[in-house]
């Protein structure tokens, strides 16, 4: 008898449909998975068998043939077990086919037959949405699935309650999202003493989406300045946030409601080129797109493979980063803020009033050289951080709080989506000629530091687009001098 039960493959952040097949037929008892299966999907064989007659199922004493169609595409994981172990049943008699028929299913099973979660529960429930199906699966991923508005998403928690559930023995609710993800605890930019030029610059990173790197002397607050970025940051929208739970569900996070904050990603220094992008053999999303719609954090940025750090250059641009691989090319969103920290030589004194540099001019010039030109030019904001003496720590003023300076980024980022849909961060071509008009006197202001700074195009481009985030800051319809004065000091900065 030939059964089908629907289940998907997650190909990057798509879920990709596959129909398994069952047939059982006369013959010497045997075993044949075909469909280009991985090696999980391989030993599902013996978890199914265990499974089965742990749980009081038959297991069939025949030929058994499944095939995981279409058959040119790899499958990898396994969360095929749960469709396996149902098209067996079914191809007995034991599940009705037409119970089976307007749903996908998608699990792990122990050898006692019990549902263990499965990663992107999320992404099959967009599959399960594309195609109009309900989805069952196991009950610690039933919630997450269950984000996804306009699907049914059934929870079980082992091989019984889904088989009772298919034959109407049972009912089973359908799961329903959790709460949104409970921010972190506010980390407060009270705490960072001084420092103003460095809040400054976080302030009009967060609200204009402008990439910063902060040089400055070992523990001078580098570190802690970059955490407190995402708390100035607007929370996510609805969509946003779907998309960015998306991402960590496919990366196989366990989630049980969107993630509403912008995320924070620190990978240290010795993280690999697809550890960064992304990568494996079929795609998975690197660092640069779990920090979709947040925070890329690379703390001693010199110390980072040369060619990870090449690879930014792309998705710093496009927002999106391609992955190609002899089976798949496929694309993951990456339009992350980029913030870098770095020590102004090897051993972290140059320029430090009380502590002697032990560098030469040549190691010092080697350790800038490890960031190129192009990657450099890519920074909207450099910023020196200097360190405080314990005098200066102790006069130092408190500041404003968090809280205070994210309602001034709030409302500056309004201010730019009503105007033009989008972060001035993200301002191009037309569109930033559009919204950073000058005054002749600005005009002259700006060609005058650009030939004494030798300027590139894209360099006049982000000093644009931080002018205008300034002036949006100000409450300015139009970029001022002061404005664009501003703007320019922290191109000085640059290693």
């Amino acid at each position: 008898m030939l059964a089908q039960v629907r289940t998907y493959s997650l190909f990057g952040l798509e879920a990709l449909p596959i129909t398994v097949e069952v047939d059982i037929s006369k013959g010497m008892p045997s075993y044949a998975l075909v469909g280009l299966p991985d090696k999980a999907v391989e030993e599902s064989r013996e978890r199914v068998r265990a499974a089965l007659k742990n749980a009081g199922f038959p297991y069939p004493q025949a030929r058994v043939v499944v095939n995981l169609a279409p058959a040119e595409l790899r499958k990898e994981g396994s969360h095929f077990d749960l469709a396996i172990a149902l098209g067996l049943l079914a191809a007995q008699g034991v599940v009705p086919l037409e119970a089976l028929a307007p749903l996908a299913v998608a699990g792990e099973l122990g050898l006692d037959g019990s549902l263990r979660p499965v990663p992107g529960a999320v992404n099959l429930a967009l599959g399960a949405l594309a195609e109009g199906r309900g989805l069952l699966l196991p009950m610690e991923s039933a919630q997450e699935g269950a984000l996804v508005e306009g699907v049914a998403v059934y929870g079980a928690k082992d091989l019984r309650e889904a088989v009772a559930f298919l034959r109407g023995e049972e009912a089973l609710e359908q799961a329903k999202p959790g709460d949104p993800l409970e921010e972190a605890p506010l980390l407060d930019l009270r705490d960072v003493k001084g420092q103003a030029k460095a809040k400054r610059a976080l302030e009009i990173a967060a609200s204009g989406h402008h990439h910063l790197l902060l040089v400055g002397s070992p523990g001078s607050g580098k570190t802690m300045l970059a955490r407190r970025l995402p708390h100035l940051m607007p929370p996510l929208a609805q969509e946003a946030a779907l998309e960015v739970t998306r991402i960590h569900s496919a990366a196989g996070q366990a989630l049980k409601g969107l993630m509403r904050t912008p995320p924070f990603r620190a990978p240290h220094h010795t993280v690999s080129y697809a550890g960064l992008i992304g990568g494996g053999a079929i795609p998975k999303p690197g660092e640069v797109s779990l920090a979709h719609r947040g925070v890329l954090f690379l703390d001693e940025f010199p110390e980072f493979s040369r060619d990870a750090l090449e690879a930014l250059r792309q998705p710093l641009e496009d927002g999106v980063v391609t992955i190609a691989r002899a089976r798949a090319s496929l694309t993951f969103p990456a339009r992350f803020l980029l913030v870098a920290a770095m020590n102004p030589c090897p051993c972290g004194w140059h320029g430090d009033p009380e502590r002697p540099c032990t560098c030469t001019p040549g190691t010092r010039q080697r350790y800038a050289g490890r960031i190129s030109g192009p990657l450099l030019d890519r920074f909207d904001l450099v910023v020196e951080v200097p360190r405080l003496t314990p005098e200066e720590l102790a006069r130092a003023p408190e500041g404003e709080s968090t809280a205070v300076v994210r309602e001034r980024v709030l409302a500056a980022r309004e201010r730019m989506l009503s105007r033009q849909g989008r972060p001035n961060g993200e301002l191009f071509g037309r569109a930033l000629r559009q919204h950073t008009a000058l005054s002749p006197a600005s005009q002259a202001l700006l060609q005058a530091a650009a030939k004494r700074l030798a300027l590139s195009a894209r360099a006049y481009d982000r000093i644009l687009r931080v002018a205008r985030t300034i002036a949006d800051l100000a409450g300015s319809e139009h970029i001022q001098e002061e404005h664009l004065a501003e703007a320019l000091t922290y191109r000085r900065g640059m290693p």
